[in-house]
Order: structure tokens, then C-alpha cells, then sequence
């Protein structure tokens, strides 16, 4: 899985040393809370769409709101998401039409 930040997959903080494998990918993360975050969000997206893997993941924003676009194979989807202070999404919404099952 690509992802679009060089630091923490999910917040780009280059601080702490978590390094953890998702989608068969060994990832950095800067602390334990946002590996939740990520794992919540990769199951979430796989589970709204069907999709069995995600090729891309591009996140924006920061702990008050996101919004992020996932694409997989041909198909792509775009989401607005937020996270509950134990890390586990409290908002996840479609941004984008519903794309075709991969």
C-alpha cells in the first residue's frame, strides 16, 4: 500500500518509533494510538467498498477532522472520518459516488 506521507502514515509526525506491518506493508507510525487509527481506517474502507486490498491511501487534515482518497486497482473513493479519543472513528462518510467493486 502506498501512502502519502513520509513520517507517520496517518498524522506525518516523524517523532516516535512504531513500526508495524499493515496490508502486508511494515509501516512507521508514531505512537500505538495512530497504528489504531490506521488498522480502523484500512478495515472501515475495505469494508464500505469490498475492496480485498487498497493500492493507494492519500490522508489530509489532523485530529479534528480528515478526509482521505483510496484507490484500489481502477477504482477509487474519497471519505470524510474522525477519531474518538481512544482512537477508533467516531465519523466516516462518503465523500465520493459509490466506485465499482475490485
Amino acid at each position: 500500500m502506498k501512502v502519502n506521507y513520509e513520517g507517520c502514515a496517518i498524522c506525518d509526525s516523524t517523532w516516535g518509533n512504531v513500526w508495524e506491518e499493515v496490508e502486508g506493508q511494515r509501516l512507521f507510525f508514531c505512537c500505538s494510538l495512530c497504528t489504531v487509527q490506521f488498522r480502523g481506517l484500512v478495515d472501515r474502507i475495505k469494508a464500505d467498498t469490498g475492496w480485498t486490498h487498497i493500492d493507494d491511501l492519500k490522508i489530509a487534515g489532523d485530529r479534528t477532522g480528515r478526509t482521505c482518497r483510496a484507490q484500489s486497482n481502477a477504482s477509487e473513493a474519497e471519505f470524510r472520518f474522525a477519531f474518538n479519543s481512544e482512537g477508533k472513528l467516531r465519523r466516516f462518510a462518503r465523500a465520493s459516488p459509490e466506485p465499482a467493486k475490485s
